[in-house]
């Protein structure tokens, strides 16, 4: 029996996946799933680069703007979520599109992976949170490295979130992240992904990565992250997001406007250069130019999906 085939889009932030992704979806008669770790949260528009209704054209789009700030959402949750969007979808006689850049999402979904879920210590996450204020998140980053080096070479040494995840992962479990991701079990999955990535010059790249953050400064990411912090108590993990904790800093008086600014730039350019090395290692994936016409890029999706078609 032949599988039913989503396509996906991937790449790193700034790329231009939600433009090309909306142009398809109006072609093929699709419907998006987005993939990204922070668009899922309500209220956090500008921070994330949510696809405004106009930008949607119409297009309907699924987990984007579904989970409040204050809960945890989990890369389990996500897999179940975007497996019963892409069923909707199909049922609906459209295309499923998946679109976006975080990397282990996707990695769950497209290779059927069934993660082993990790009860939160909450008093242990107390201790963390305790050591990175006495003594620095960069204490944190050792720890983490001396339990997993192999984990920590793909994690930024101001990824809190992540860094908090390999040291709660052997706290609780006694192994660490590489070993448990070894033992997670891969299933065939029920549909046929056809994998395309954008990518382009680094230099555009980064150019257009500054810029986006110039104009979400201009847009009032400030104002919104003073109004998440009014409006919820907490934030297990919506706060760790690129954008949202430098904001954080800024209004605690840690950093100036400029510098804060600064280091927004800084950290998205080095989380792009992180996704396109994760995408890399998709062997089954076909590279597409970002700079290149939209409508060129679509015209190699399609025929690439229609092969996979025959």
């Amino acid at each position: 029996m032949r599988k039913p085939k989503v396509i996906v889009i991937c790449g790193p932030t700034a790329s231009g996946k939600t433009g090309l992704s909306i142009e398809l979806a109006k072609k093929i008669n699709g419907e998006i799933v987005s993939c990204d770790s922070m668009q899922i949260y309500k209220d956090m528009t500008i921070g994330t680069a949510k696809p405004t209704k106009d930008e949607m054209q119409g297009i309907k789009h699924y987990l984007i703007d579904c989970v409040s700030p204050e809960e945890r959402y989990s890369v389990a949750d996500y897999k179940r979520d975007a497996t019963e969007a892409i069923e909707n979808i199909i049922s609906d006689g459209k295309v499923p599109i998946i679109v976006g850049g975080t990397g282990l999402y996707l990695e769950a979904l497209i290779y059927n992976i069934e993660y082993n879920e990790i009860e939160t210590d909450l008093e242990y996450r107390e201790n963390l949170e305790k050591i990175e204020k006495e003594e620095g998140l960069e204490k944190l980053y050792q720890m983490a490295e001396k339990i997993d080096k192999i984990a920590m070479q793909k994690i930024s040494h101001n990824d809190k979130k992540r860094i908090f995840r390999v040291l709660e992962i052997y706290h609780s479990t006694g192994k660490t992240k590489t070993e448990l991701e070894a033992e997670s079990r891969k299933q065939e999955s029920k549909y046929n992904y056809v994998l395309f990535g954008i990518t382009m010059d680094r230099e555009k790249l980064y150019d257009r990565i500054n810029k986006r953050v110039d104009i979400m400064i201009e847009q009032g990411l400030i104002k919104e992250v003073e109004n998440l912090l009014k409006k919820y108590k907490e934030f297990p993990t919506a706060m760790q997001g690129l954008g949202y904790k430098e904001v954080v800093e800024y209004l605690k008086g840690f950093t100036t406007k400029e510098e804060m600014i600064e280091k927004i730039k800084r950290e998205t350019r080095r989380y792009a250069k992180r996704q396109l090395t994760w995408f890399r290692k998709y062997k089954d994936l076909k590279w597409i130019d970002g700079l290149d016409n939209i409508q060129n890029n679509i015209n190699i999706i399609l025929e690439e999906y229609s092969e996979e078609t025959n």
